[in-house]
């Protein structure tokens, strides 16, 4: 085979992508929804107070609303959304592990070490 085949194939880039890549992509996600779950948290409790404000014919400054949506959601959503707090930080370690992987190996070849016995 020539060098060009062999360097091909040790392409970390080309082929399957690498699990630090499903890792990140994971995180992405998971970081996406549980954001979106908070965001929608404070506005239903900012949406919550406007209304019963209103019900009693006291008109609630959206601002102040807000600030007490943010809150009263902070608490909350440690509760209501455990779960995805939990694969949030699952996947947060999982990118860690893949960079310290990819670190030591990098190390270990800067230091000579290919890794064959």
């Amino acid at each position: 085979m020539s060098d060009a085949t062999n360097a091909d194939r040790s392409d970390p880039t080309r082929g399957n992508p690498t699990p630090g890549r499903s890792a990140k992509k994971s995180l992405a996600v998971n970081l996406a929804v549980y954001t979106f779950a908070r965001l929608a948290l404070v506005i239903v409790i900012a949406a919550i107070i406007i209304g019963v404000g209103l019900l009693f014919g006291i008109e609630v400054p959206i601002l102040v609303a807000a600030i007490f949506g943010v809150l009263i959601s902070l608490p909350l959503s440690l509760l209501l959304f455990k779960q995805m707090r939990i694969r949030v930080n699952e996947s947060i370690a999982a990118v860690d592990e893949h960079r310290r992987t990819a670190r030591a190996d990098l190390q270990s070849k800067l230091r000579g070490e290919d890794g064959r016995k």
